[in-house]
Formats: structure tokens, C-alpha cells, sequence
């Protein structure tokens, strides 16, 4: 009973602070962890420059026939037998959206994983930001931040992430602009309707989503037998299993077949989808999203 003059919080409310308390206290832990795993993929990272309409710099190519003679850069061409062409840097409003799911089924972690859901997907996340920061790319994150540009994007946003409020809902992605990424981590447990259904609003804008799905080894391979309850964690819902290895194909399968359904309809599209399992390295999804974000996808063709 709370003390006379002090009115108790709800039990729900108490989880939710403690939550938001532990998540605050992991933070910065996990800001160090994404800056070290985007220091052992920065070699390879060379942003997202490309050819286009602008005042800076690109590079000197062979001059095409057929193409106007005033683009020709004459000093270039004369020191030797070749005509050159002064290419530009394209220059566009361009915004990467990061997002990292911390909905209940990102805490999960088995005995096979080393991290959390979670934990993992806010290091790609904020390792993506430093990465993105240091090529002078704007980010951003839905509900919490506008798009800005600095140097320490990923520090930025790790304040506001120790300051967030519990979020268990899918962000709102109406305010993503044409010509953007987006890049989403997240288990996609739902059925692939609906994450579909919540993505459908970046299709029709025309911004180019990249999907991560973090993964538990657990969720893969199903290691039940016996005796065993399940829990739902968003809901609270619970099954009893009496010989839980009798339901191990069936769940694979399903398993198996959202991602493969979810896999399809990004490719159809032009978005990318990858896979990160927390008993793996996270620097493993970064390289396979850092070629996605780098191919032309025709912004300002």
C-alpha cells in the first residue's frame, strides 16, 4: 500500500519507467558498440556520391560523341590526345530515415544468442548514423527527429533515444519525402499483410525502404521438446505445449514463408531485405545495407 498522501503508479506504468529507466542506462553502451562496428566496416564505405546536376567536383570521364561540345573541359583534354568531361556532383534534398524497432518481442534473447533483438537493432541503427554522419548524409528518425545534417548524427540521435518514451507502436512514415531511404529494423513478426500494409505508404510516395529483420537463432530453429509454455509478449496471451517438438515443422515453415513472402514483395519493388541473427555479427548487415543504400536507384535521373 503506497504511504498515506502519495497516490500508487499502476503496475503498467511501473514496468513501463523501469523499462524506459534500463533502456536509458543501455544507451550509451550501445553507442560505443555501434561506433566500433562502424570503424571495422569504414574502409569500405564510400557514401552515396553520384553523378549529376551541381557546383561540386565529380570526376574527369572520356568525352561520349554525341555529346554537347561546351561540356568538354578543354585544359584537361590538352594534356593529352583525349577529350575529358567534367563530371558534377549530383546535389538533392536527400534524407535517411533510421528506425529501430523496441516493441516487447525485440527483448527476447536465447541461451544460443549473444544480445538482445533489441540491443541489436539499435546498434545497426546507430551505427548506421555514424556512418551516414560522417559521408555528410542528413538522417532522421520518425516521431522523434527532423532530418539534420552533423557530424555527430549518431550521438545525436542516442540522446534522443535515452530521453524517448516507451514505444511499442510502428512509426508513422507519412512524413517521408519522395526520393529518400528508409531503413527499418525490426523482427517483422506480423503477418506480412500487415507489415505490408504499413509500408504501402512508401511505395506510393516513391522513398526506397531497407528492410533488416534481427533474428534469434531460437526463432529459426525452434529447440522445444517437451513439456513447455510459450508466451506472447505483446500481448500476454500464453500456449502450453505438452510435446512441443510436434509443432516444430509447422512453425518453421511459417517461419520461413513470411520472410519469403516479405523478401519477394521488397525485391518486386526495389527494396532491399536482410537478415541479421544475434549470434552473428552485426557489421554483417551493414555491409549488405551500405551496397543497397549505394546503388542508383535513379534519384534525380
Amino acid at each position: 500500500m503506497a504511504p498515506i498522501g502519495q497516490i500508487a503508479e499502476p503496475v503498467e506504468t511501473r514496468d513501463a519507467l523501469a523499462r524506459a529507466r534500463q533502456r536509458a542506462s543501455l544507451v550509451p553502451d550501445l553507442l560505443v558498440d555501434a561506433r566500433r562496428v562502424a570503424n571495422n566496416v569504414i574502409a569500405g564505405w564510400h557514401g552515396r556520391r553520384r553523378r549529376g546536376i551541381g557546383e561540386n567536383f565529380w570526376q574527369f570521364r572520356p568525352y561520349t560523341e554525341g555529346e554537347a561540345v561546351s561540356r568538354i573541359d578543354w585544359r584537361r583534354s590538352a594534356r593529352d590526345e583525349h577529350l575529358y568531361v567534367r563530371d558534377r556532383e549530383w546535389e538533392a534534398a536527400h534524407t535517411v530515415w533510421l528506425w529501430a524497432d523496441r516493441s516487447p518481442s525485440m527483448r527476447f534473447q536465447s541461451k544460443a544468442a549473444t544480445v538482445s533483438k533489441e540491443s541489436r537493432a539499435l546498434v545497426l541503427a546507430l551505427s548506421l548514423a555514424e556512418l551516414l554522419s560522417r559521408s555528410g548524409e542528413r538522417i532522421a528518425w520518425p516521431g522523434l527527429t527532423d532530418p539534420f545534417s552533423a557530424r555527430n548524427g549518431a550521438e545525436r540521435l542516442a540522446h534522443h533515444l535515452v530521453h524517448a518514451s516507451e514505444e511499442d507502436e510502428f512509426p508513422d512514415l507519412g512524413t517521408v519525402k519522395r526520393f529518400s531511404d528508409v531503413v527499418l529494423v525490426s523482427d517483422f513478426l506480423d503477418t506480412p499483410e500487415e507489415t505490408m500494409r504499413r509500408l504501402d505508404v512508401l511505395a506510393r510516395t516513391g522513398a526506397r525502404a531497407h528492410l533488416i529483420e534481427v533474428a534469434d537463432p531460437a526463432e529459426e530453429t525452434f529447440p522445444y521438446s517437451g513439456r513447455t509454455e510459450f508466451r506472447d509478449p505483446e500481448t500476454g496471451a500464453k500456449l502450453t505445449a505438452g510435446r512441443a517438438e510436434t509443432l516444430a515443422e509447422d512453425y518453421r515453415n511459417l517461419y520461413t514463408a513470411r520472410r519469403d513472402t516479405l523478401s519477394r514483395w521488397c525485391k518486386k519493388i526495389g527494396w532491399s531485405y536482410t537478415v541479421n541473427h544475434t549470434d552473428r555479427l552485426a557489421s554483417e548487415a551493414l555491409v549488405s545495407v551500405h551496397t543497397a543504400l549505394s546503388v542508383d536507384a535513379g534519384f534525380g535521373a
